[in-house]
């Protein structure tokens, strides 16, 4: 994409956090920072099918579209990804989701 849309509250912000694979990488880097990587942020200890299946939805649709906000910065030679230029647009409801984590359902981590 030439030119970064940039995302307005509330509905592109929300919906970055709709999936739990885009929620869980975009709480590694704010807890984690500078550059989790991205498919062991998601799939953690899943079985085989799993992994394949969550690498492939992290690398052709939740990166990309994280990458267009702006929200990271996504290498893709080198599989690694850090906080982009609107991340901190994004912070306040990363932090209260974390800062509310044990009230939350499981699988919304």
């Amino acid at each position: 994409m030439d030119s970064m849309a940039r995302p307005s509250l509330p509905d592109e912000l929300l919906g970055a956090l709709a999936d739990a694979e885009r929620r869980k990488l975009l709480v590694a880097l704010l807890i984690d920072n500078p550059r989790p990587d991205p498919s062991a942020v998601v799939n953690g200890d899943a079985p085989g099918d799993r992994l394949d299946s969550n690498g492939v939805r992290m690398h052709h649709v939740h990166l990309p579209k994280l990458a267009d906000y702006g929200l990271v910065e996504w290498d893709r030679e080198n599989n690694e990804v850090r906080r982009g230029p609107n991340f901190d647009e994004l912070r306040p409801l990363l932090e209260l989701l974390v800062a509310h984590e044990d009230e939350l359902p499981a699988e919304w981590f």
